[in-house]
């Protein structure tokens, strides 16, 4: 978002989409390991005609390892994976092999990972039912029987050919939350399949609010409004927008760095998720600002990593670029932010400010096709009510059943952050985003003299900051979506 004001093209028309690619993926050097001497697994898939996504929750009872291996066979000789996350797959007849990566491959006694995969099917699709953990046999307990390496074939039996067959073994789960705010019931966010999920590997939904830039606004951000927005708004989330052009991080990066830090001890002081945002626009090149990032992400990803409410977004919205210039940035920004924390969520942004290249006259198929190489990705989706109706919801709604998807911002309004607000497209829009189970935040938490601003002019310097009275148009419609009660589910 600019100060005050901002145009985007109007959208243009969209071609259909291309047939998924199965992206390549990172190739970890194989480190030594020593071989569980437990584990369990837990299997779950979500098919359709041809086609299903596989959940794969690992966890280790045995002595801790610096890396893992995961064999299985599949039941049906008609199933293959594709496409993987959070590992490296391999595939020879039926039997598969998942090895660890960089950030997941150290599990200590009674730790965890969780993996995934898109997989396609022919003529049935039943879950495996026998996982060995370099080499042991995971049945649940630390007493597993070693097995050999991953058998090369395999023969369905008649009691696994089912497609509801389960698995054998069971795994672990966290336990019941203690506490009732965001963070709490969920815990660590990871990416699995096209969706947000807790600790407990359930998919969820994240509300909140963006702040504006906080080389301006920054009186909007004080204990009280942060207050309202955990307790009277009951948000999730707040996104700290912090512009590295236009007086921002480039004009005093320790400062600016600072300042962050201190709104994300602040969300997590209340339980809520934090974005931080690398806030770019002008220029619309993230590979401007790439050597800033690189210090930026390395510094706030090292000071924050023992924070399980962290979520880092690289490039706000990059425009006047191809997607091939915005992920080779990604691809030099994100490992620099799992060097040092290697759990968290990280938020590409995309061509077209974050339109999914739609405002640029392209649409979700250049990302399909080529994705960015990294795991525990998402890809971001802006738009502005007003400004982007129909057109826009129909290629959302099209790119979420490929891509994991995040709002990280929107506004009620238009493109420019001002107008008029549009009730009825920016209903149809949080109605979809429920439906999809699609997280975002709205812009903006602030006072700034534009309609997509929450506040009133001049409420930030007045401290009060709860209820109706003190909101615009935008902020009532938006707090009333925020507070309707979360779905969190934890079994």
């Amino acid at each position: 978002m600019k100060p005050l004001k901002r145009l985007r093209p109007q959208y243009v028309a969209i071609g259909a989409v291309g047939a998924l690619a199965l992206g390549a993926l990172v190739v970890v050097p194989a480190v030594s390991a020593q071989a569980a001497t437990g584990c369990a697994v837990t299997y779950a898939a979500n098919s359709w005609t041809g086609g299903f996504t596989a959940s794969v929750g690992i966890t280790n009872l045995g002595d801790p390892i610096s890396s893992w291996t995961l064999t299985f066979t599949f039941p049906d000789a008609g199933q293959k994976v594709g496409q993987g996350w959070s590992a490296d797959y391999s595939q020879t007849g039926a039997a598969v092999t998942a090895t660890s990566v960089s950030y997941n491959g150290t599990l200590g006694t009674g730790a965890s990972t969780n993996i995934g995969f898109n997989g396609t099917w022919t003529s049935s699709n039943p879950s495996p039912t026998a996982f060995s953990l370099n080499g042991v046999a995971c049945t649940g307990s630390a007493t597993g029987s070693p097995s050999s390496a991953a058998p090369t074939s395999a023969s369905p039996s008649a009691s696994s050919t089912s497609p509801s067959a389960a698995p054998s073994a069971s795994v672990s789960t966290p336990p019941q939350p203690t506490g009732t705010t965001p963070v709490a019931i969920n815990g660590q966010l990871h990416v699995c399949g096209t969706n947000l999920c807790n600790q407990y590997n359930k998919p969820i939904q994240l509300r909140g609010m963006s702040s504006h830039g906080i080389q301006w606004f920054s009186q909007c951000l004080t204990d009280n409004s942060l207050d309202a927005l955990a307790n009277d708004w009951k948000a999730d989330l707040l996104r700290i927008s912090m512009y590295v052009q236009e007086k921002g991080y480039e004009t005093d990066p320790a400062g600016f760095t600072s300042k962050v830090n201190t709104y994300v001890d602040m969300a997590t002081a209340r339980g809520l998720y934090a974005i931080i945002d690398f806030h770019t626009l002008t220029p619309g090149d993230p590979n401007y600002n790439l050597d800033r990032a690189k210090t930026f992400f390395a510094s706030v990803a090292a000071r924050n990593a023992s924070n399980n409410n962290v979520i880092y977004e690289i490039a706000n919205e990059p425009n006047g670029v191809s997607w091939e210039s915005i992920k080779n940035y990604a691809e030099q920004v994100i490992p620099v932010i799992r060097a040092a924390d290697p759990d968290a969520v990280v938020l590409v942004g995309t061509r077209g400010w974050s339109s999914l290249g739609v405002s640029d006259g392209s649409n979700e198929t250049e990302i399909v096709n080529s994705p960015v190489n990294a795991t525990n990705i998402m890809y971001t989706f802006h738009f502005y009510a007003a400004t982007h109706q129909d057109s826009y919801r129909t290629v959302l709604s099209r790119a979420a059943t490929k891509l994991p998807l995040f709002v990280s911002e929107f506004g009620t309004v238009t493109a420019t952050g001002g107008g008029t607000f549009d009730q009825a497209s920016s209903t149809a829009w949080m109605d979809l985003l429920d439906q999809l189970k699609i997280s975002y935040a709205n812009w903006t938490f602030s006072d700034a003299d534009e309609s997509s601003a929450a506040f009133k002019s001049g409420t930030c310097y007045g401290g009060t900051f709860t209820g109706t009275s003190v909101l615009n148009e935008s902020g009532v419609f938006v707090r009333n979506r925020i507070m309707t009660a979360d779905n969190f589910p934890t079994s």
